[in-house]
């Protein structure tokens, strides 16, 4: 295992006018949130959970997207609600939320 128990990545990309983005569905603010989120869950100590942005992850026609690591699973998302998902169920118990996976 690595650093940390789980490295969650938010596509944070932003493109030209027209162009799909994950940025313009709302990804920083989303990584925001995560990023607040396990810091209240107490998440955020070394070696435990980090939530970072990143750049283009190269599926932004899918939908504004995250990956978390070690399992390398990607997900996509419409709101704080999915995000929440995410974290309960695979970022802290290691469940991966079918739903939301691509």
């Amino acid at each position: 295992m690595g650093y940390y128990k789980r490295h969650v990545f938010f596509c944070c990309n932003q493109r030209e006018p027209l162009e799909a983005c994950c940025n313009d569905h709302g990804a920083l603010e989303m990584q925001a949130y995560a990023k607040q989120r396990s810091k209240s869950l107490r998440m955020d100590d070394k070696g435990k959970v980090r939530i970072n942005k990143a750049g283009c992850l190269d599926r932004c026609n899918e939908g504004p997207i995250l990956v978390v690591y070690p399992d390398a699973a990607r997900y996509t998302y419409v709101d704080k609600h999915d995000v929440e998902e995410i974290i309960d169920s695979h970022v802290v118990h290691g469940r991966i939320v079918e739903r939301l996976k691509i």
